[in-house]
Order: structure tokens, then sequence, then C-alpha cells
């Protein structure tokens, strides 16, 4: 096999683009908020808890999210919180959904430099209608064969995906900052996962690194090491 004949995937949030620090900005001004009620780390604990329970309920992404916010601040307040307060919740939820795309330094180099001799994919989770409007206003939807927006990335749906696009798993490399969402599910149907780290990860996605997968795991600081390190595959 040579290096063209790989397919490339490419994670979105945070691997291409800023997200964790959406999210931080607004956990921010959260904690703030409910301040005279909890200490930061009630909060947290709480919030996150919440979110965990609702998952299955509201999935990933900013409106997940809000109604968990609202939720918790309900909760820890004992009703006591004010509509005035749960407007600023809803419009700071409206605010990340409305963000700007900020691409991570090297990637709109990168992906075009990729996508001329290599088949490129997006696959990302959340919700349906900001990914895509992510995915358009980032510039770089061009760059790819297809973009894939799933409710969860697992086993099993990597490898429909694989299935669906008639991609072999030894042929499949999957690029992003999760280790748990991005590397370890790739690296179980027998294809290479390349984990970039970002300076922040949302503790759900936290995992340890795989101990051994036969040269198929790697990790870089940067996407700019990208093509080095796919040319020595």
């Amino acid at each position: 096999m040579t290096t063209r004949e790989l397919t490339i995937a490419f994670d979105a949030d945070d691997t291409l683009w800023h997200n964790e620090t959406i999210f931080e900005a607004v956990h921010e001004r959260y904690r703030e908020m409910l301040s005279r009620y909890h200490d930061t780390a009630t909060v947290d604990r709480t919030l996150f808890a919440t979110e965990m329970r609702n998952l299955d309920r509201y999935g990933y992404g900013v409106k997940g999210f809000m109604l968990s916010a609202i939720e918790t601040a309900i909760d820890l307040t004992e009703g006591k919180i004010s509509t005035a307060e749960i407007r600023t919740l809803l419009t700071l939820g409206q605010d990340m959904l409305a963000h700007p795309v900020e691409l991570l330094d090297g990637v709109a180099e990168t992906v075009a430099t990729l996508a001329a001799s290599h088949r490129l994919l997006v696959i990302t989770k959340g919700d349906l209608r900001d990914q895509e409007r992510k995915v358009a206003k980032s510039g770089l939807s061009a760059h790819f064969r297809h973009i894939e927006i799933v409710s969860d990335k697992t086993e099993s749906s990597y490898a429909a995906i694989l299935r669906r696009h008639d991609i072999r798993p030894d042929a499949f490399v999957m690029i992003g900052n999760s280790l748990k969402s991005d590397i370890l599910p790739v690296l179980a149907l027998g294809a290479t996962g390349i984990h970039i780290p970002y300076h922040l990860t949302w503790a759900h996605e936290h995992a340890e690194p795989p101990p051994s997968s036969a040269g198929r795991f790697h990790e870089i600081k940067s996407i700019r090491a990208l093509p080095a390190l796919l040319s020595e595959m």
C-alpha cells in the first residue's frame, strides 16, 4: 500500500477549529452566575453529572449543554434562579451557536496540501445543524470528499462509515484530539489513529493512551507535522 492509497479522516472540533475554548468561556460565566449559591467545584461537578445523565436524551453539542446547564442551575439554586438569569443562559447558548469558526494554526494549508493527493473525510459528532454550519463556515468543505456527522463515535459507527465508503481499515487514518472518540475506536478496527492533543479536553473525553497498537498509534504536537508523518506510512 502506498501513501496515496490512504483515506484520511479528520475530527472537526478542536482538531480543525477551536471549540472547547468557547465552552470554557461560558463555563466561567456560569460559575460566576452561581457563585453566590455554591463553590466552583460543586457547580462543575453537578453540571457534569447532569450532562452525563442527559447524554442519551440530548446527545452532544451546545443545545444539550445549555439544557443541562439550565436544569443544573434550577437544582443548585433550589428554584431561586431568576427568569432574567435563565434568559442570560439562553443568550450565551445562542452566542455559542453563532460563534465564528476559528481554524487552528496550520489547518488550512495542511488540509489543502493533503487534499491534492488523498481522499479526505470529516467525521464529527454533535448537533447536526451546528456541525453543518461550522463545516460550511470553515472554508474547508471543498477539500473533503465526504462529511460524516454522527451522534457518537464508537467502533460500530466507524465500521459503518468504512463499509459505506468501501474503505479498508488498514488503509484508513483518523486524526483527532480525543483519544476516547477519535483514536481508540479506530485502533480497535485495525485502522491507524493520529492524536493531536488540544490544550483543553472535556472530562468526558479523557482516556489513557493505548499501550500498544502495532505501530498504528501516533501522536504529534501540530497538524503541520501530519504530511511528513503520513509520508512515512
